[in-house]
């Protein structure tokens, strides 16, 4: 699909970013393998902002992605003062919480 995104991405500059975690090319700001948590932990101030304005976060893939960037999350929202599991059930409710893993 990264012509589609990369298209998105020209068309609509100011309101779609798009970025890549590549584990066997990059490295996270740790040294290890990057993967997605911690490409969105890059972004986390940014993400909980959108998040509280009323922006949507979906998770797409293999469901042995969730465990990593469910803890990221949750110690991101930790480090805010947040509760994890309130500030989940209140995007839930408001159906901006999209999980399809497999």
């Amino acid at each position: 699909y990264d012509d589609e995104m990369q298209q998105i991405a020209a068309t609509f500059p100011d309101q779609f970013r798009l970025d890549y975690a590549l584990s066997r090319e990059q490295n996270n700001r740790r040294g290890g393998k990057m993967y997605i948590q911690d490409k969105v932990e890059e972004y986390a101030d940014e993400v909980f902002d959108l998040l509280n304005n009323g922006a949507h976060m979906y998770f797409c893939g293999l469901k042995g992605m969730m465990p990593g960037i469910l803890e990221m999350l949750e110690r991101v929202a930790k480090e805010k003062g947040l509760n994890f599991e309130e500030f989940v059930e209140g995007l839930k409710h408001k159906n901006q919480w999209h999980v399809e893993v497999y």
